[in-house]
């Protein structure tokens, strides 16, 4: 219905705003009927109750909008977990008493008097509540952490896609993994993360994840909340950092990134710059070095990254992509040897087909004998089946 703002040199203890705009905000609101007012800064539980009052409509600052968004987003139970603790912990802090009027007491002996408030007795609840659902979160983490525990164990290098909210995220998720998960213009729509296997063009196979978007000033609550997810970020071995290189304001988006990424413990994993949304470019401004470079300066940040322009939408530079990721994931060391498995054992001959790439293929009575280039992880997976002839490592692989 409107906006506005103010420039002061010091916020106001009682309201944030000087007393001039705080009464233009409370006739501005009664011009338009408007019923919310938002205030993009994080209040003080003083401030915001003070706004409320001189200007008559509820008041919601920063951190409260955006802890809404996530609770309309949030679909599986961990995502409402991480919601509803995020929520709690903004909201005690914010609650007050309305007086005597809604005391309780209790019976017996020595219990007259105003006895204890709901005031308390709502806190008390909700610290309640929070410790509950941080235990709750903690058993997630650890079964997070389990699950990274065995995927390490074959090792499938696990991707993570990282990024500002609406940079394209979900999109190219999808155009990489034909996963079909909601790709929206709505900030934060993905919450929940996503994981998929998808094979390079190396036949190695990774674990590609799409995270939750990062925002300016993310509330620090939130961080804390979404630890286990943003764990998944951290212990990625390559993020591929998206970036909505048509926005005017990508430098300043990436800049929070490299904060956030930085504040979970991430900024040493590797990354690649992916510039999405190329397709808004026109054809003589599209230089990946160079977009790249001038990113990396308005961000200021001096690490040595290679830089993709991509589109999710139409597909175009997704090849160049898989040969970075291919280039830049930790090398899983590729050799030619020879396998004795079993025909009752149908799933394992059709893994080497899957993930490795077959020279030559004998069967001898109940024995399929293959001679396949298989990566370490292979190797490892069925070593059961391994034959003491191993022709050692492959030359001029793709890898190399």
């Amino acid at each position: 219905m409107g906006e506005t703002f103010q420039v002061r040199p010091t916020a106001d203890a009682a309201t944030l705003l000087g007393e001039g705009k705080v009464q233009e905000l409370k006739e501005l609101a009664e011009a338009t009927e408007a019923d919310v007012l938002i205030v993009d800064n994080d209040l003080s539980p003083t401030q915001q109750r003070n706004l409320e009052a001189a200007v008559g409509i509820k008041v919601i600052d920063r951190t409260q909008l955006i802890l809404d968004i996530f609770a309309r987003r949030a679909r599986t139970s961990e995502g409402r977990l991480q919601v509803e603790l995020a929520q709690l912990k903004y909201l005690l802090p914010r609650l007050s008493g309305q007086g005597i009027k809604l005391s309780r007491q209790g019976g017996g002996i020595g219990t007259l008097g105003p006895g204890e408030t709901k005031l308390e007795t709502d806190r008390r609840r909700i610290a309640t509540r929070i410790k509950k659902l941080e235990n709750d979160l903690e058993r997630v983490r650890t079964g997070r952490s389990l699950h990274r525990h065995k995927r390490d164990a074959l090792p499938i290098p696990t991707v993570s896609l990282a990024g500002y909210t609406n940079a394209g995220k979900s999109t190219l998720f999808n155009r990489l993994t034909s996963a079909g998960v909601l790709a929206d213009a709505r900030m934060f729509a993905t919450l929940d993360p996503t994981v998929r296997a998808i094979t390079l063009p190396s036949r190695r196979r990774i674990l590609l994840s799409d995270t939750v978007g990062f925002v300016r000033n993310l509330p620090t609550t939130l961080i804390e909340a979404f630890r286990a997810t943003l764990e998944e970020v951290a212990e990625a071995a390559l993020i591929l950092h998206v970036v909505d290189i048509s926005a005017e304001n990508a430098g300043t988006h990436a800049i929070e990134v490299f904060r956030v990424l930085n504040e979970i413990g991430a900024s040493s994993t590797p990354q690649i710059l992916v510039l999405n949304k190329c397709d808004r470019m026109e054809s003589e401004e599209r230089d990946s070095a160079v977009l790249g470079a001038r990113l990396l300066a308005d961000a200021r940040q001096a690490m040595v990254a290679p830089a993709v322009l991509v589109s999710g939408l139409t597909g175009e530079g997704l090849s160049r992509l898989f040969d970075e990721i291919d280039a830049v994931v930790p090398f899983d060391a590729v050799e030619r040897v020879r396998f004795r498995i079993p025909m009752r054992d149908g799933a394992s001959i059709a893994l080497l087909h899957e993930c490795g790439r077959v020279c030559k293929e004998d069967y001898h009575g109940n024995v399929c004998e293959i001679e396949v280039e298989a990566p370490e992880s292979l190797r490892r997976r069925l070593k059961r089946y391994l034959t003491r002839n191993s022709t050692g490592p492959v030359e001029n692989s793709v890898h190399n």
